[in-house]
This record gives C-alpha cells, sequence and structure tokens, in this order.
C-alpha cells in the first residue's frame, strides 16, 4: 500500500490522495510510526517483510517463499527437499511482460501444472498448484546456494541475462536443472491449448515457469512461544506465502470464500471472518494484496481503488464491531513494503504503521499517510521492534 509521491496526484502519495477515512480516524486517536520491514542484507520480498513483522529473526529463520508456500499449499517437505516459489509468467519478444500470466485463475493454472509434472516431472522434479500464478517445484536433493531474480522486479526487461546462477560449485546442477526446466517449459507451454486461445484473442499468455526464492524446511518458534500473550491465533488471506508464514507461527489458517489476492478479493468476507476469529483468538493477522498487485501493474487507479476498498470494505467494519466488543481490542494497521506504481517493484524503505486501542494516548498526528507518520511518537522502528511493542499493550 505505501508509495511514492506521484506527480500526477498534486505531488502527493497515494495515501495523502486518498484520505482513507478510517485508517485516518485511527491515526489521529491512536499513535504511529514508521517500521523498516526488511532486514539489513535481505530482499525486500513480502516473504521477508511479513516474517519480519511477527517478530521473527529472518538471520534464524529465513529459507525463502518455497518452504512457506509449501506449508500452507499441505505439501510436508521432506529433510532431502529444496522448495522454490514457481510462478507461471508471460514473455513476449524476449522481455517479461508481467509476473502473473496475464491475471491466471486457479482453474486454468491447475490444468497448466498437471500438464507439466505430465511432461516435465519425474521422481526428483515435481510441481505443485498454489493460487492462480503462484506454484511450487520441489527439487529432491537441490542446492539452495542460487541467485534467482523475482520476476516482479523486472518487468519489461530482458529474461534470458536473469536465469538462475550458481552462488557455489555445488549448486551448478541445481541451476543447470532450473535453467532447463524453465527453457523446457516455454516449449510445452507455447503448444497448450489454453495459450493458443489465449493468442488467437490478442491475450496475454502463461507461457514460462520462472522459479525464484528456494530453501529447504524452516525451523520457527510459533507466536504463542515466543508471547505468552497470545494463546490462540488465526491468519486471513488468500496468498499461499502468507497462509505458509501463518503455519509455521501456529495460526490457524481461515480460507475466505472469494479471496483472490487481487482487487476483486472479498473484503467484506474477511472482515466477517476477522470479528468472528476476535471472538475467541488473542491474535489475528488480516492480509490483503490488491494494492501490491495493483503497484506491479502500475495501474494507478486501480491502486487507488483498492484503498478504497481496504478502507471501506474491510477496515471500517472491523473498527466498527471492535468498538462494540466488551474485551478491548487493539488494531494496528501497516504495508509490508512499498510497491511503488511508477517503479513497480517492491523497494526497502520504511512504511507507516498505526496502532489504535481505547483509551491510548494520541500523538500529534492527523492522518495515516507516509510523510505524517514521520512525526509520530513511535518514531522510526527497526523490524523486531514492531511485535515488542504491540505486544506491550494489555
Amino acid at each position: 500500500m505505501a508509495d511514492h509521491k506521484v506527480e500526477r496526484l498534486g505531488g502527493k502519495t497515494l495515501l495523502q490522495y486518498a484520505r482513507p477515512e478510517y485508517m485516518n480516524r485511527m491515526a489521529k486517536a491512536g499513535r504511529t510510526g514508521r517500521l523498516m520491514t526488511v532486514p539489513e542484507g535481505f530482499p525486500p520480498g513480502s516473504e521477508v517483510a511479513n516474517t519480519a513483522i511477527l517478530g521473527y529473526d529472518l538471520n534464524k529463520v529465513y529459507e525463502g517463499r518455497g518452504p512457506l508456500e509449501a506449508a500452507s499449499i499441505g505439501y510436508e517437505m521432506q529433510p532431502d527437499d529444496f522448495a522454490i516459489r514457481c510462478n507461471l509468467i508471460t514473455l513476449d519478444e524476449g522481455k517479461i511482460v508481467t509476473h502473473n500470466g496475464g491475471n491466471l485463475q486457479t482453474a486454468d493454472a491447475r490444468v497448466l501444472i498437471d500438464y507439466l509434472n505430465e511432461h516435465l516431472g519425474n521422481d526428483r522434479v515435481k510441481f505443485i498448484c498454489g493460487i492462480q500464478y503462484r506454484h511450487l517445484l520441489v527439487i529432491k536433493g537441490g542446492n539452495k546456494h542460487i541467485v534467482c531474480n523475482p520476476p516482479h522486479d523486472h518487468p519489461n526487461e530482458e529474461w534470458r541475462p536473469l536465469l538462475v546462477k550458481a552462488e557455489t560449485p555445488e549448486a551448478e546442477e541445481t541451476a543447470h536443472l532450473i535453467n532447463d526446466l524453465i527453457l523446457r517449459s516455454q516449449e510445452l507451454l507455447a503448444r497448450h491449448p489454453y495459450n493458443l486461445a489465449k493468442a488467437a484473442r490478442g491475450e496475454r499468455q502463461a507461457n514460462s515457469i520462472w522459479p525464484w526464492s528456494g530453501g529447504y524446511r524452516p525451523s520457527m518458534q510459533t507466536l504463542m512461544q515466543q508471547y505468552p500473550q497470545v494463546k490462540t491465533g488465526a491468519v486471513i488471506s488468500a496468498v499461499d506465502l502468507i497462509q505458509g508464514i501463518g503455519k509455521y507461527a501456529g495460526l490457524r489458517i481461515i480460507k475466505v470464500p472469494g479471496a483472490t489476492g487481487l482487487a476483486d478479493t472479498n473484503y467484506e468476507g474477511k472482515a466477517q471472518a476477522a470479528i468472528e476469529a476476535l471472538q475467541n483468538d488473542d491474535f489475528v493477522f488480516v492480509h490483503v494484496e490488491a494494492t501490491d498487485e495493483a503497484g506491479h501493474d502500475g495501474d494507478l487507479e486501480l491502486k487507488l481503488k483498492a484503498i478504497d476498498y481496504l478502507d471501506r470494505r474491510l477496515i471500517k467494519p472491523i473498527f466498527e464491531a471492535t468498538e462494540q466488543m466488551s474485551q478491548p481490542v487493539c488494531i494496528a494497521v501497516l504495508p509490508d513494503h512499498p510497491t511503488p506504481v511508477e517503479q513497480r517493484i517492491h523497494v526497502n524503505e520504511p512504511v507507516p504503521f498505526l496502532i489504535y486501542y481505547k483509551g491510548i494516548e494520541p500523538d500529534e498526528v492527523q492522518y495515516y499517510d507516509e510523510v505524517s507518520c514521520v512525526s509520530g511518537g513511535y518514531g522510526l522502528l527497526r523490524p523486531q521492534e514492531f511485535m515488542q511493542e504491540f505486544m506491550k499493550i494489555q
């Protein structure tokens, strides 16, 4: 959700321009600050930022996206498994056009993943279907010491220079294997009826796999082990990655019908699920992907619309319901990282956050945005400090 100042908006950020009513109401009545969500030396990915927001030391637990998404999908990783996120993407004229295969839907993706397994899978290589364009590649005995390029960080760039490279001699075989799978997938997917029909209509095709961010099974304590205040918790998200983080964190996964990971997601359903979870759970983590996807697409109007939907259709009902609850509820709102619409990639910069509950002593900040929160009472926090502050609230 966080962004830069945009000339088309009179030099305002999207949050400044949108003036979201309920986020601003909580910022005015609560306390704000900024948070560095990406520790030094790590890429500004959602797997890093969301894990850090939950208070984990990335130097101890980070193993990439693949293992986290394996947990969400329900694949039980074995000791010799190397799991790596596997996008279905769109290539055209030698360049990466989009990281999402033309907004691929899960039902169509399942057909393509089954097709790839039939032709490329074996005792060592297996493709596992996830959600929409986000899937998993598992390689028995794969080596994690490789350099991969996230496709959403390289829109409109030539793809061949971005192929996998080995960091160590021992990883050369794994890098070669993955690059071979990429090339062979392009030949296979170009001939699939789904893509032939898309091409005939002049639409974007899901015509290549793109593996990135792999690792082995992580060793993570649950939130309950880290914070005695949390006895039970839940995660609500349409994204495998976030569900996987939640599973390792000991949170039960709540799946909401109609939750898509895009701007058309079921905001009201997520809000209701969160309200119901708060009747019994100590901690609820609600994640919305819509603004990130709009940022990657460079779609200013859609990102503004997604901010408005988030505020009116999700935050408003949660805020209004919690105000009426007999037990006090503390709410925090924050992005995991900025995805500026004019850059279309994740950037490692502080994000604004707000914390609100009845009776909190407010700071002087009146609005929730990237500029106003610089003056917030919490100041600038480092990755693990946010959860430490949040858990101090009784």
